[in-house]
């Protein structure tokens, strides 16, 4: 028997790290050569791991619940080389295989690679001039963070510093505003995997586009009706109010591709997408992703409805891929589902522009001439300043809000030529 040391693998798309969930398998069991032996939570996705070695398990080398870089040690397996020499394989003798779908073995040890940071210089604590008594040496801290201090309520003199050279910084304000407002009982809950991931990017989102939302207020009656026209439950497909507005949003794209596109930042340009990947917010256990569609532009009413069940399911069981959850170039969020009328959602990054549907609501509505009750639903905007202009972003709203309530079957149900 000789000894093999499975790595964490590269799981794709940067990834640096995951988070074991649970193993499959214990110190000891034989397993197959693909047999799934653990589950591992990404930042995009759970991923299940197949064994790249048929064997006995000699080691475990993480817990569940551990978080694990790409390239640390998983698994060591006793394995029988072929021709069944029994000599041990020393680490490196021989490649490891690389598990289909996971991407290249890492070259480096998998830890992320950072710049060291330039050390401040050291501030100078400017006293006054001694008046025949002791001066006390003031906190060294910046004006910004004295500032805070003063606003929090927070004595200088009662603050350790962790800032090169003892120097205050905001996270040590933070630091002791936590304490003071954790008096009473409290829960601490560590954020990992998705939810870390996504607060990440929609921090990075948030601070790096300049976000626009308009709105706009449509009776969503005839799309809603069409819907409901169009389901034939013999068939087992549901054509539902999502399903419309996606058909939709794929076909007034057509004629405004800067809402299909991308800022890149490197080159200064920006990028147009040939094609539409049509990501769809999804509320899970493990926090929000957004799976996609892809060419959802290619695809008939009823082959985009499909679709769209597929994967909001798969989402919410976890399942996602990461080829699902990545390349996406617009995303449709519904908050109507909430019962909530509108709100400025956040791009996903890499996109120019992101469409909230709020809850369709029965209202006085001006209807052929008169007062009827309406099903009415706004649509908010958000879109990326840099790459789309507030007329452009404005147009695409309105044309989009137009063919909704149109709501014409032979314009919705085709594909896309």
């Amino acid at each position: 028997m000789s000894l093999r040391e499975f790595r964490l693998p590269d799981l794709g798309e940067g990834l640096t790290e995951s988070d074991i969930v649970a193993w499959r398998i214990a110190e000891g069991d034989a397993v197959e050569l693909n047999q799934i032996i653990a589950e591992v939570e990404t930042a995009k996705a759970l991923v299940e791991l197949p064994s790249p070695y048929a064997g006995i398990v000699a080691a475990l080398h993480a817990h569940a619940g551990e978080t694990v870089n790409v390239g640390d040690p998983l698994v060591t397996f006793a394995v029988t080389p072929v021709g069944g020499t029994a000599e041990a394989v020393v680490e490196g003798d021989a490649p490891e295989p690389n598990l289909v779908g996971y991407g290249a073995r890492p070259e480096h040890d998998g830890r992320p690679v950072r710049r060291a940071r330039r050390a401040l210089p050291p501030l100078e604590v400017v006293s006054p001039v001694p008046s025949g008594r002791s001066q006390k040496e003031r906190p060294r801290s910046t004006p910004p963070v004295r500032h805070l201090a003063r606003q929090l309520g927070i004595d200088l003199a009662s603050v350790s510093g962790t800032g090169p050279g003892g120097l205050i910084t905001r996270d040590d304000l933070s630091a002791v505003a936590s304490r003071i407002a954790d008096a009473g009982p409290v829960t601490r809950i560590p954020v990992r995997g998705v939810r870390k991931h996504t607060a990440a990017a929609m921090v990075a989102s948030a601070f790096t586009a300049p976000h626009v939302t308009v709105f706009h207020t449509i009776d969503a009656t005839a799309a809603l009706e069409l819907a409901n026209r169009l389901t034939d439950p013999s068939d087992g497909v549901k054509i539902s109010l999502l399903a419309i507005v996606s058909r939709a949003v794929c076909l007034t794209l057509a004629g405004h591709p800067e809402l299909n596109s991308r800022w890149e930042q490197s080159t200064q340009e920006i990028v147009h997408y040939g094609y539409v990947n049509l990501g769809i917010a999804a509320a899970t256990e493990r926090g929000l992703v957004v799976p996609n569609v892809k060419d959802a532009a290619t695809l008939d009413l009823t082959e985009l409805a499909v679709a769209l069940a597929e994967l909001t399911a798969e989402a919410r069981a976890g399942k996602a891929s990461p080829e699902r959850l990545t390349g996406g170039t617009f995303t449709i969020t519904n908050i109507g589902v909430f019962g909530v009328e509108a709100g400025t959602p956040i791009l996903n990054p890499g996109e120019a522009g992101i469409l909230a549907l709020g809850a369709a609501q029965r209202r006085p509505w001006e209807f052929e001439g008169g007062i009827a009750l309406r099903r009415v639903m706004t649509l908010s905007l958000s879109f990326d300043h840099r790459v789309v202009d507030g007329a452009q972003g404005s147009r695409f709203l309105a044309e989009l809000g137009a063919m909704l309530e149109r709501a014409d079957a032979a314009e919705l149900t085709g594909s896309t030529p």
